[in-house]
Formats: C-alpha cells, sequence, structure tokens
C-alpha cells in the first residue's frame, strides 16, 4: 500500500507529493491531462517556435515561495530570468508608473506628492519579505506567526479594500498602480483584503522580482517533477479519476482539484455545496513579429505591463466581470517573456500574453476590446501581430477541470472568501474522510503558483500519517 496518491499534477499537488517523498513515504501521483503543470504549463498555442504559458506566465510568488525556497529545483533546470522593470502601469499621455526592484524608482514615478507615501507605506515591511511570506501564505489561524508585529502592522494595511486604501494618495498615478495590483485578486475593488493583495506583490517586486521561468512556466512543474522522482516518486499522466476506486491503495489522497471535484470523486455529497466560483478571464496568446510598440518607453522595459489606466476603469472592469457584465472597457494583465527569454519565439520575433476580466462562464469574444484596449497604449499593435489563440472561460475550463466556468482563482476571492476557502474549517486541508486533503489553490493561500497550498496540505496529511503509525 502506498502512503500517498496526489491526483493532480498542478504545483500545489507537485508540492505535497514532493513535502512527502523528501520524508522517505512513498507518493504516486495520477494526472488527467497528457502533461503536468495545470496552471503551469508551456505550450506552443499559435505558430511553430513560439512558446507560449496557457495560464500564469510571471511568477514573483514562486521565486519568493518558503516552500520553494527549501528544494534544490534549480538541479531540475529552473532558472529564473528578471526583466529591467518588474511591471510598468502606461497612462495615455505616454508617461507611466512603474513597480521597480528599487522602492525609490518605484516612488518617484508616482509624483512628488506621492512619493513619500509610498516610501513610508513600504518601509516598515522593507528586508522582510521572508516572515511576511511565511505568515500571510497560509491559514490565518493556524499557527502563531514568526514575527507578530510585523504581521499586525501588515494586517493593518492587508485589511482594506484598495478602494479605501488608495485615499492616502494624492494623485492617479499611485492610485491607478496600485488598483491593477489589488486586481490580481479577481475580485471587486472594494472588497476587503485587496489592499493587501496589492501590497504584497510590491513587496514582492522589491525584494524578490517579478521574473519569469526560462522556457515557460512548464519549467516550474518540470523541475518539481525531477525532484520527486529523485526521491523515488512516481508521476502518471493520461489517468483521469472518477472515483477513489479507480487510484491504487493508499493511507492518504491529497487532491489538487477544485472542491466540486474532490467531493465527487472521493463520495463526499454536499461537502462543499456552498462554494462560489468567481469571475474568469478571456485570455490571448499572441505571436508577434516585434514587440509591442509601447509609447511608454517603460512599458518597452517590462515584464509584465498593466493596462488600465485609471483606478475608476479598473474598478469598473472587476465590478463588470463580478456583476455578469459584458466587458467593454476591459482592465488588462499582460506579459511579454521573450523580452528577456529568447527560447520562447524563433530569433527576431516575439510572444506576448494577456488577459481581461470576464463572468464565470461567459461564451461572449472579447478580442476586439481587448485589442482596442491595447491601442490606446501601442498604436500598431495589430499590424504586428502573426496569429494569435484565443480562450474565453468555455476554453479555460475545458483545459483545466479546475477551473470551473473558467476561474482561474479556484474559488471567488471576494470578502472573507479571500482568507475563508474554500469553507470555514480549522483547518481547510483536511476533510470529513480522515484519509482526503484538498491542496489546491481552493485551500489557503489561494491563487498563484507558489506551492504553499500543497505544503501545508503535506503537513496535514504527515501529521495523519505518523500518528497512525504511533
Amino acid at each position: 500500500m502506498l502512503d500517498a496518491v496526489v491526483i493532480g499534477a498542478g504545483p500545489n499537488g507537485l508540492t505535497a507529493a514532493v513535502e512527502l517523498a523528501r520524508r522517505g513515504m512513498s507518493v504516486e501521483v495520477f494526472e488527467a491531462h497528457g502533461t503536468i503543470g495545470g496552471g503551469a504549463r508551456t505550450e506552443e498555442l499559435t505558430l511553430p517556435g513560439f512558446r507560449h504559458d496557457p495560464c500564469s506566465a510571471v511568477h514573483p510568488l514562486a521565486v519568493g515561495s518558503p516552500a520553494f525556497s527549501t528544494m534544490p529545483l534549480e538541479r531540475y533546470g529552473l532558472q529564473w530570468l528578471h526583466p529591467d522593470i518588474p511591471m510598468a502601469h502606461p497612462f495615455p499621455d505616454g508617461t507611466a508608473g512603474v513597480l521597480a526592484r528599487s522602492v525609490g524608482q518605484t516612488a518617484m514615478s508616482f509624483g512628488p506628492r506621492d512619493a513619500g507615501t509610498y516610501r513610508r507605506l513600504v518601509a516598515p515591511f522593507t528586508g522582510k519579505w521572508d516572515t511576511l511570506a511565511h505568515d500571510f501564505l497560509r491559514t490565518q489561524w493556524l499557527g502563531l506567526p514568526k514575527d507578530p508585529l510585523t504581521y499586525a502592522r501588515f494586517g493593518l494595511v492587508a485589511a482594506q479594500p484598495v478602494t479605501l486604501f488608495n485615499r492616502r494618495f494624492q494623485d492617479e498615478k499611485a492610485r491607478a498602480l496600485m488598483a491593477g495590483l489589488g486586481a490580481h485578486a479577481i475580485a471587486p475593488l472594494g472588497s476587503i483584503g485587496t489592499a493587501g493583495v496589492a501590497v504584497m506583490f510590491a513587496l514582492a517586486a522589491h525584494a524578490v522580482g517579478w521574473p519569469v521561468p526560462r522556457g515557460g512556466s512548464q519549467s516550474i512543474a518540470d523541475a518539481l517533477a525531477g525532484l520527486l522522482r529523485a526521491h523515488g516518486g512516481v508521476v502518471h499522466t493520461d489517468f483521469e479519476v472518477k472515483r477513489l476506486d479507480d487510484l491504487p491503495p493508499a493511507r492518504a489522497y491529497i487532491f489538487d482539484t477544485s472542491p466540486t471535484a474532490l467531493a465527487r470523486i472521493a463520495g463526499l455529497g454536499n461537502a462543499y455545496r456552498d462554494v462560489k466560483y468567481g469571475p474568469s478571464c478571456f485570455k490571448i496568446d499572441y505571436a508577434m513579429a516585434e514587440p509591442v510598440p509601447w509609447t511608454a518607453e517603460e512599458a518597452r522595459r517590462a515584464g509584465t505591463v498593466h493596462v488600465g489606466p485609471t483606478s475608476g476603469e479598473i474598478g469598473a472592469a472587476l465590478n463588470a466581470a463580478a456583476t455578469g457584465q459584458d466587458p467593454s472597457v476591459p482592465f488588462l494583465i499582460t506579459a511579454q517573456p521573450s523580452l528577456i527569454d529568447t527560447t520562447r519565439a524563433p530569433e527576431g520575433k516575439h510572444t506576448f500574453w494577456a488577459y481581461g476580466h470576464v463572468p464565470n462562464g461567459w461564451e461572449g469574444d472579447a478580442t476586439e476590446v481587448i485589442e482596442r484596449q491595447i491601442e490606446r497604449f501601442a498604436p500598431g499593435f495589430r499590424d504586428l501581430v502573426l496569429a494569435r489563440a484565443v480562450a474565453g472561460p468555455p476554453q479555460l475550463a475545458a483545459r483545466n477541470a479546475n477551473y470551473v466556468g473558467g476561474d482561474v482563482a479556484c474559488g471567488s476571492a471576494a470578502g472573507l472568501r479571500l482568507l475563508i476557502r474554500p469553507k470555514l474549517a480549522r483547518n481547510p486541508y483536511e476533510t470529513a474522510h480522515p484519509a482526503v486533503f484538498l491542496c489546491s489553490q481552493a485551500a489557503p493561500p489561494g491563487p498563484g503558483v507558489h506551492g504553499m497550498s500543497g505544503h501545508y496540505a503535506a503537513k496535514a496529511a504527515w501529521r495523519r500519517l505518523t500518528a497512525g503509525r504511533r
């Protein structure tokens, strides 16, 4: 009998498997897709030689992950590449706010009225990424924080909605940039906790950067799988699990799936009937003849570009997606990895990645409104497009069964759902079945390629397994 079986080979499932295998447990992973990776895959979606990331592309939480930092993933091919500027936020006048590695450069891009405000905001947390990441990338009531004072100070900021948090800034550049960071929660900006998402991403840029993996996001999953195999673990692909009886006998079953899929496969009935799935995305991957011709010079050197431009427009776009409205002026998160990674496209050519927010399950086509928005800040963009691969909510859900209705966060992050995932429980990684655990991003700390949900699920399973041995 195996010690553990993991269902799903996304970053969290692979992390959970590695954590147990390194402790001497026998572990096998079963993945329904033909390749591993979940939300961290890389594929030729447009033309031969153009390598695209169908989901996540830029990884501040991966390079700064407490779980990944204990793993020698570089031995298995993972190499981080950093752009000159982690993120740029262009404006119609050709200028841009920037999120730079330097606090000072970031502050000065906001203008003199807000530069000091930003410096004072981040000063108490600068140099403390390791403890902040440990204390906040987890279930908040599962154990004491490492640094209680910093935890409390950050918590006072993090609990705010971006709409309230932004009142400290006087000018639109700072407000827009912070609103764009908060939008990574894929929740209305009036939701509590969105300021915490914004500040966490800003601090990550200053501490560890916003890098891309050389060769694509697939490199993260491949490195985790390589480390797992080195410790005796086994990975099976093209193996769809419909019920626990499909799997070999094991003492623990750890699910890197949506909560509803876990309940169906494990026979837990309506255990997760109250889970609410959030808005989706409309994503376009581009093969480009040349780099995107941003008007703002800073955007031409940034790995990530947020296209808003104002905090009001960003908030309206998120509200529309959350309330079931068609997108009209979308907020876009875009990435241009080929600027720093020559493996992504044929020589002289480029890849570009962009998405806007749409309602869950939306079946429309947002290509026109997305490209119109890009053209506002990069005139002539469409003339450089060689090919595009379009994916709305139905296509995203078909690619990855965890994305119910196209929700790439695997559960709404609006309001208290940012903290209480997937439902209120002392230990959200455990289930009503003593041998079944949840390790996907449906559990805290939620979305992102960081492996922390897998890390804590593995700890819960380890405690249960070793207690059984005793």
